[in-house]
């Protein structure tokens, strides 16, 4: 009888938890984001390195295209830092048409000037020049990216907050552009495993299941 006990109450957790997950993914969804320009904006999401769409970005990207955004998608580095930057850029393309976003809109930018490498911290009027005139050539009018501490920490991220800030500073980005920082999913929701699965290589501990990321 103990046994059938603490069977009856292993289901009861594991379908609070199911119901749990899918009650948190469903308000995910419904959540429009505050302030941010209506259909047929032209949205640029600006990267450091492949894979940073799906784990820092997805739950942004899939709401903006949700509100037909024109998404475009701009990466500074090919991801190289194993000497995996050839299978990266792929990995990005098929990681987009997940996403929603055509080849036709994204740019990967593979230079010295921008090496994928935790050690080393960008120049930063060198990143808001590429960056700005990417912007002004697309007729961007929102840009999504990392928030100052770069979600993770990594030098990289931080450079493109660095380079967005300088640019609004300065005044140099169109009077209509829209600042949105990155979203980090909660949940890895059933829509957002397919990404991961793309990426795979680069997180070959990553549990493909529901987990909280913090």
């Amino acid at each position: 009888m103990e046994a059938v006990g603490f069977l009856c109450l292993g289901a009861a957790v594991l379908a609070w938890g199911f119901l749990w997950v899918w009650d948190s993914w469903e308000r995910m969804k419904s959540q429009e984001p505050a302030g941010v320009p209506g259909g047929g904006s032209r949205t640029l999401l600006v990267i450091a390195h492949p894979d940073d769409e799906a784990m820092f970005f997805a739950p942004t990207v899939l709401g903006l295209a949700r509100l037909r955004h024109r998404l475009s998608l701009l990466c500074f580095s090919a991801g190289n830092y194993y000497n995996q930057g050839e299978m990266r850029k792929k990995e990005l393309l098929q990681s987009c048409d997940v996403l929603g976003i055509p080849p036709s809109s994204i740019m990967i930018i593979d230079n010295r000037d921008f090496p994928d490498d935790p050690g080393v911290q960008w120049d930063t009027e060198r990143v808001a020049s590429v960056l700005l005139q990417h912007i002004e050539a697309s007729g961007i009018n929102l840009v999504v990216t990392f928030d100052a501490g770069g979600v993770s920490g990594h030098r990289n991220h931080v450079a493109l907050y660095a380079a967005v800030r300088t640019l609004h500073s300065e005044g140099k980005l169109p009077k209509e552009s829209h600042v949105l920082p990155s979203q980090p999913a909660a949940l890895v929701s059933p829509p957002l495993r397919a990404l991961l699965q793309v990426h795979e290589n680069q997180l070959p501990a990553l549990p493909l299941k529901p987990w909280r990321v913090f």
